[in-house]
């Protein structure tokens, strides 16, 4: 067994008995979406802005997951690429937008934890919630690897 089915494995033994399955997996992508955004929104040192001017901590977490991906598993990483570039552009265009972008970025992750919770309402109480703030970035690679398994597709 590899370290990412390791990783996939244990988050979907949690995420077996979902009470709105399709409700969850929008929740995950508000959840990353938000928190990235949050991040995104945080002030940086002037060296950042001299390396470039996309570099924040948004981007940087970004960044970061990516590595992580491609560490687990190069068919996950490939797949996780859009939705990582993705989550950049709706970031992008909150920065140019009228929108406050730490607003938009907290009501994402506020509605996203609710449609967790209400992802879970199977299992009591707030902690399959919180593991999986704790795990954000293992949810969205969990969901590519149920959708290459149905696809057939090797990871």
């Amino acid at each position: 067994m590899t370290d990412s089915d390791g990783w996939l494995e244990r988050y979907g033994e949690t995420h077996a008995n979902l009470t709105y399955p399709v409700l969850y997996w929008a929740a995950v992508a508000m959840v990353v979406t938000g928190t990235v955004g949050l991040l995104w929104s945080l002030p940086v040192p002037a060296q950042f802005y001299e390396i470039s001017p996309l570099l924040n901590w948004g981007s940087a977490f970004l960044m970061d997951a990516a590595v992580y991906y491609f560490i687990i598993s190069l068919s996950i990483a490939i797949g996780m690429l859009p939705f990582i570039l993705g989550v950049a552009a709706v970031q992008l265009w909150l920065e140019q937008s009228l929108y406050s972008h730490p607003h938009v970025a907290g009501g994402l992750l506020a509605g996203g934890t609710i449609g967790l919770w209400l992802g879970h309402r199977n299992e009591p109480g707030l902690r399959p919630v919180l593991r999986d703030l704790q795990l954000m970035m293992i949810g969205p690679a969990w969901l590519l690897s149920v959708l290459y398994r149905r696809l057939g597709i090797p990871f």
